[in-house]
């Protein structure tokens, strides 16, 4: 492995989100830097970072839980660096962060016209709930 992840830090803010950007994960509706700040400082939540090398950050993992429900967010590889194991890297990164805090499920979304994501978390265990999932605005941005 040729990069090593972390915990990220208030320093590493602004890397993250250039990555997330870069990646196509912000959407108009979400501010990415409170995002950033609301998982870190949370006592459920964390942004895990993989750096390479030159300590620079290409890929990410934000994961939390609910007490009996654990949720990845924001996984993001470099689109320069991927298919070299960042991605699986992080996504098992967050399954530890979770299971050492006695959660036993990860569930996380994608948009259903992210086709190579599905294709990416198929490859490494996941399955399509049936569910539905529902959402009311409760503040329209």
């Amino acid at each position: 492995m040729n990069h090593q992840i972390r915990s990220a830090t208030e320093n590493d803010e602004a890397a993250v989100v250039e990555l997330w950007r870069s990646c196509g994960l912000v959407v108009s509706h979400n501010d990415p830097n409170a995002d950033f700040r609301f998982a870190r400082d949370g006592a459920g939540s964390d942004v895990l970072i993989a750096v390479d090398a030159d300590h620079r950050v290409v890929g990410s993992v934000m994961v939390g839980h609910d007490g009996h429900r654990g949720w990845l967010y924001y996984v993001a590889v470099d689109p320069a660096g991927r298919r070299r194991g960042i991605g699986r890297s992080m996504v098992e990164a967050a399954e530890q962060w979770l299971a050492k805090r006695g959660i036993v499920k990860a569930q996380l979304m994608i948009r259903e016209t992210n086709v190579p994501a599905v294709k990416f978390y198929e490859r490494i265990g996941y399955d399509a709930m049936p569910r539905i999932n529902m959402q009311k605005w409760l503040k329209r941005p």
